[in-house]
């Protein structure tokens, strides 16, 4: 749904003292994923709507474009070399120097065949991304909320040559992921995994992995053994969780953690330097709502994390209500965080102004 501004709940957005909530575009419904295109383009995709739409700013002004539409599911987008990379649930697409064809981006080459995708829609909207090593990441999720899977097609997280070659299973045992980032120091590969339904409110609880150096291919326990080393009620095998990579963290039951990104900016305080942030997009059928906001999860040298709040005031708790659903985040060149709000078809500017918290200006970057 689109919200109109004057109604986005910007004023029931609360964060950490010297950071500042905006409105930074609305008008466009179902708003998920975003990446950023050289020359300054933002390219959002959708779940359920098909759409995707291109985001640009002219005299500070910024326009609205649909991109692309009649799409299945086309949540997955990447940028590399100024193309734009497009994922639907059985579809990959690749639209060349886009930003000089917003207005015309025409059918895109048809990497299709080449990827090689299953075709079912449960769990499979896709997350794809660049990693450092210049290859595309992409997950394919459960094909159930809870069954025996097929460990050779669902759930993975997989990586490709740009072209669709040279695939390799970098995960197993993953249900649903639609957010990983790389970890700018180690350049491992940290991912939320959105845990079974209908096993009770309290749990499993959503995990943050880790893909530790030398672990490529390792096993995450979907659908045997949940959060910590829970055993699953309804599917069971001897010894479920044996050789099962525990959770760097719990991300809470129901959270429906999507968006992950390790931060990397000069704008926020020193001690959010390369730490996670991920967008909760909230829970769907928890009796007591929970999630709809934006968690810090600080990294440990044991290759675990702590969570922390960041971004809060979507959830009513005493009325059970929620007034938006963040779920994807953006880092801008100038520091600044984008965060997307699929519920009402926005985006929200996150900034910091150190004057507000120290009664000083940060030094600026020379």
């Amino acid at each position: 749904m689109v919200t109109p501004v004057d109604k986005l709940p910007i004023d029931k957005i609360k964060l950490p003292s010297g950071f500042k909530a905006e409105v930074w575009s609305s008008g466009h419904p179902g708003a998920r994923t975003m990446v950023q295109g050289p020359k300054g383009t933002i390219f959002m995709g959708t779940r359920q709507l098909g759409r995707v739409y291109a985001i640009t700013e002219k005299d500070g002004k910024r326009e609205v474009k649909t991109l692309l539409q009649g799409l299945t599911q086309p949540n997955g987008l990447a940028i590399k070399d100024g193309a734009l990379y497009v994922l639907a649930i059985n579809k990959v697409l690749r639209f060349d120097d886009i930003e000089n064809k917003l207005d015309n981006p025409g059918e895109g080459v048809d990497l299709t065949e080449k990827f090689g995708l299953p075709p079912e829609i449960h769990h499979n909207w896709k997350y794809a991304a660049f990693g450092p090593d210049g290859k595309l990441y992409i997950q394919v999720g459960a094909n159930c909320n809870i069954c025996e899977i097929n460990p050779g097609i669902h759930g993975q997280i997989r990586r490709y040559n740009p072209d669709g070659s040279g695939m390799e299973i970098v995960a197993r045992g993953v249900r649903n992921t639609v957010g990983f980032d790389w970890h700018p120091v180690t350049k491992e590969l940290w991912f939320t995994d959105n845990g079974r339904d209908w096993a009770g409110d309290a749990g499993p609880e959503d995990e943050l992995n880790r893909v530790a150096k030398g672990q490529e291919g390792a096993f995450y326990g979907f659908p045997y053994c949940h959060a910590n080393g829970i055993p699953d009620p309804d599917i069971k095998k001897p010894n479920p969780c044996a050789g099962v990579v525990m959770p760097a963290a719990l991300t809470g039951p129901h959270s429906a953690g999507l968006g992950l990104i390790f931060y990397t900016g000069e704008m926020f305080p020193k001690t959010y330097q390369n730490v996670g942030l991920i967008a909760r997009r909230g829970s769907w059928n928890k009796a007591q709502k929970f999630g709809y906001d934006v968690v810090v999860a600080r990294t440990t040298p044991d290759g675990k994390a702590k969570i922390e709040p960041f971004m809060t005031g979507f959830l009513d708790e005493k009325a059970n209500a929620f007034h938006g659903r963040p779920v994807y985040l953006l880092q801008m060149k100038d520091g600044s965080l984008l965060v997307s709000d699929e519920q009402n078809g926005a985006i929200y500017r996150i900034s910091y102004d150190g004057k507000m918290a120290t009664g000083s200006t940060p030094k600026k970057k020379r």
